[in-house]
Formats: C-alpha cells, sequence, structure tokens
C-alpha cells in the first residue's frame, strides 16, 4: 500500500480522537468524506489501523501500583506461561524477549500482595526480578514522529 502524507494526517487525527466521524476528520485534513472512507478503509484493511480503543485510568479503578516484572523460566514451559499471562487479570502487556530473561510483563494491582500472589503462582517454573514503577512519563506516540526517517 502506498503511503502519503494524508494518510499521516488521518492517523494523526484518529490517534488525537478515534471516534471523530468521517464528516469531522474529512473537515481536519481538508478531504472530501468519500475520499476519507475510502483511506479509513484501506489502512484497515492493510492492518495499519488494528483498532479502535479507549485509554482507561486503571488508577481511578483501584489499580495504584504499576510493576514490570522479568521473568527467567527455569524448564522451559513458555507456552504454560504465555497463557498465565494472556488470562493473568492484571496483565497490562507482555513481551517475550531475547537477553538476560525471557518475558516482560506489565501488572497493574491494587496492592503489593497481588505482585506476591503473581510471583507465587510462578515460582515452580520462574524466576523474577521486579520493577516498581513511581510515575509514568508522558511519551509523544503521534505517527508524525514515527514517519520522520521513513
Amino acid at each position: 500500500m502506498k503511503f502519503d502524507e494524508i494518510d499521516i494526517a488521518i492517523l494523526s487525527e484518529l490517534q488525537k480522537n478515534s471516534r471523530l466521524s468521517i464528516r469531522e476528520l474529512s473537515k481536519r485534513i481538508n478531504l472530501s468524506p468519500p475520499s476519507v472512507t475510502e483511506r479509513v478503509n484501506k489502512l484497515e484493511d492493510s492492518g495499519i489501523i488494528e483498532g479502535y480503543t479507549i485509554r482507561i485510568n486503571k488508577k481511578k479503578l483501584g489499580l495504584s501500583i504499576d510493576c514490570i516484572m522479568k521473568i527467567t523460566m527455569k524448564n522451559g514451559e513458555y507456552n504454560k506461561f504465555k497463557n498465565f499471562i494472556k488470562n493473568h487479570k492484571r496483565s497490562e502487556w507482555g513481551y517475550r524477549i531475547a537477553g538476560d530473561g525471557c518475558f516482560l510483563v506489565k501488572l497493574s494491582v491494587k496492592n503489593l500482595e497481588e505482585i506476591e500472589e503473581f510471583i507465587n503462582d510462578i515460582s515452580e517454573y520462574s524466576l523474577t526480578t521486579t520493577i516498581i514503577a513511581f510515575s509514568e512519563v508522558e511519551i509523544d506516540n503521534n505517527i508524525n514522529k514515527f514517519m520522520e526517517d521513513i
């Protein structure tokens, strides 16, 4: 798929507010609604737009502690661990990694006891290193920044 500045403008506006109507989006990027619809459909069909979502403030839901854990498998039970984190109620994301460790996992929890419970649940087949986050650093993830050198 060819990708141009108009596509970047569409993605930039949808990153700011994915609930924009096609009509409002077309006004913001100065392109007709049918053209915007066609471009959005192509971005979806090509997999560049994977979905539309909301951001949830987990702290306001009572999940006030974020931690990142490095998990090292003891006996190669990678699939068991993948299923565990996929279905764990406090897993926010997980990555299979290279280097020192096998996985990185982010948990958002109510209290330290939930972190301890998570560690206890996997301790028979893994070793963990836990990092508690004090605060989040805002990162500009706007599409324009990513497209500068591409």
